[in-house]
């Protein structure tokens, strides 16, 4: 009997929480909707050409591939109801030819929103495919902040007419969204926001709530502001729906807030969302006045793109490239770290070639070289990811530094004693009927055991003086450590083993 009295008791409460933001039935959507998309596509585009249908060119986009009718309502069938985010998740994974006749196929109401969802790369090839009067028609659909997002890639006379059809207040949201850096709040901020008076009470603010449609997207709470639009502290609609109507908002708000400013960096303020778990946060000027709120979409796509841009920029690749663009393009964009890594391997090579007297005398040098080699990579590359990380994520500060080089350095000995041991083992074993058998297992151990410290010290101390000079550490994180690993061990192990074999 309990429990049927909690759940009549509880499914009032869930109707209200549906009638105050009804859209959050409407953002709960299948996560497979995509891929399914995608499957479905191809295969579509591989029956016609099994078929050999009757094929009609678009004359005003020559790049795109040509389809029959039969395929364009079978495409049209599958796009019908999905999602901006999916149709962009489609055409990125598409060839430049077929992504062009399934984005002619789209063009309609979301053409905004899908240019705002796919990475730039791609966004460049569709914008280029569209018309000014398209352009502007898909832009005027779009949210100010969301405008500011595209503003780089629009033409400028695209840009002057989208903002001629907006208001004073909207084009002075504009202008603000495209003053503040790419990686700041300022440049994620949504405008779309509701704010209240701390003197009425719960009642008027429902009253309030059920004047819109639909409310802004993500909308877990109202803000309270005075007569000039400072922040006082925030009213969650939770305490809306189960609080009295007769009762004050200055009762019932919040002012525990975590306040952002629009000039801190979008990813430190994506880590504040993960560690309090918040769904949105106010942005305030140095007045304090509310200018807008940073919500939990736009910082689940920083903590994307930050995870990307970091991996990508660790083989010195651009986080928003094309994986289809033209080849010449893409192979221009990997040209610097290809010539470095060709460098620094010219550079090994001539350090083996110092030792050539060394390697004649004891062949097995050579054997053993790429194991001493690789193990210091190893090394390497598990503080260098660790660092970089623990950078991204703001643990690593000025106080701690040279405790968490410490803590490496300590590890990085063990490790090299442990390993050490083993591969000096190891190598006695193998040449265990050779004379120099011996030395040659006592010469791998030591330069394990240095090659492992020095490994990790390099992946220290790349991603660290990276940071020191302002660039993002995890650029070409790797093939700057591989250069360190690959010459130092080297060096050491030849070195050390023409001391012990003089």
């Amino acid at each position: 009997m309990r429990e049927l009295k909690e759940e009549q008791a509880k499914e009032p409460l869930e109707q209200r929480l549906a009638e105050l933001n009804p859209q959050a039935e409407d953002d709960a959507r299948d996560t497979d909707d995509a891929s399914d998309a995608l499957e479905q596509i191809v295969r579509i585009f591989a029956e016609q050409d099994e078929r050999d249908d009757p094929v009609q060119a678009d004359p005003d986009e020559p790049d795109a591939k040509p389809i029959s009718e039969r395929t364009r309502k079978a495409i049209k069938e599958v796009l019908k109801g999905l999602h901006a985010a999916d149709i962009a998740y489609v055409l990125e994974a598409l060839p430049q030819d077929d992504r062009l006749a399934v984005w002619n196929l789209t063009k309609g109401d979301q053409d905004g929103d899908v240019l705002v969802e796919v990475n730039e790369g791609v966004r460049e090839a569709l914008i280029e495919a569209m018309d000014r009067e398209e352009l502007v028609d898909a832009v005027e659909t779009l949210d100010t902040d969301e405008i500011a997002d595209l503003v780089e890639d629009l033409p400028a006379d695209v840009v002057a007419e989208v903002q001629e059809g907006l208001s004073h207040e909207e084009r002075a949201q504009l202008r603000a969204a495209m003053s503040y850096p790419e990686d700041s709040v300022g440049a994620r901020m949504d405008f779309e926001m509701l704010s209240i008076r701390e003197e009425v009470s719960v009642g008027i603010v429902m009253r309030f709530l059920r004047r819109f449609e639909a409310l802004p997207n993500h909308t877990d709470q109202v803000f309270v502001v005075d007569r000039q639009g400072r922040l006082l502290g925030a009213l969650p609609l939770s305490r809306i729906v189960t609080h009295s109507p007769e009762e004050k908002v200055s009762d019932l708000m919040r002012t525990d807030l975590l306040k952002l400013n629009p000039l801190d960096k979008a990813v430190e303020a994506a880590q504040a969302f993960e560690r309090y778990d918040l769904v949105s946060a106010p942005v305030i000027d140095e007045a304090e006045r509310l200018i807008g709120r940073l919500t939990v979409n736009e910082v689940v796509d920083v903590i994307r793109e930050s995870s990307e841009a970091g991996a990508l920029a660790n083989a010195g690749l651009d986080d928003d490239q094309d994986i289809f663009g033209g080849v010449w393009e893409t192979a221009k964009s990997r040209w610097l770290w290809l010539g470095v890594n060709l460098c620094t391997a010219f550079f090994a090579s001539r350090v083996i070639t110092a030792f050539d007297g060394t390697i004649s005398k004891v062949v097995a040098l050579a054997a053993l070289m790429p194991v001493v080699a690789g193990m210091a990579g190893n090394s390497g590359n598990q503080t260098l990811t660790l660092l970089v990380r623990s950078l991204a994520m703001g643990q690593v500060t000025d106080s701690n530094k040279v405790d968490l080089i410490k803590k490496e350095v300590s590890v990085s000995v063990i490790n090299g004693l442990l390993w050490g041991v083993i591969s000096g083992l190891c190598a006695w074993g193998l040449y265990f009927n050779d004379p120099q058998g011996k030395m040659l297992g006592l010469v791998m151990f030591l330069a394990m055991l240095l090659n492992i410290v020095v490994g990790a010290i390099v992946g220290m101390f790349v991603p660290l003086g990276l940071k020191a000079l302002g660039r993002d550490p995890a650029l070409g994180g790797s093939v700057l450590l591989t250069f360190m690993t690959d010459s130092g061990g080297f060096m050491i192990f030849l070195g050390l083993a023409t001391i012990f074999f003089a």
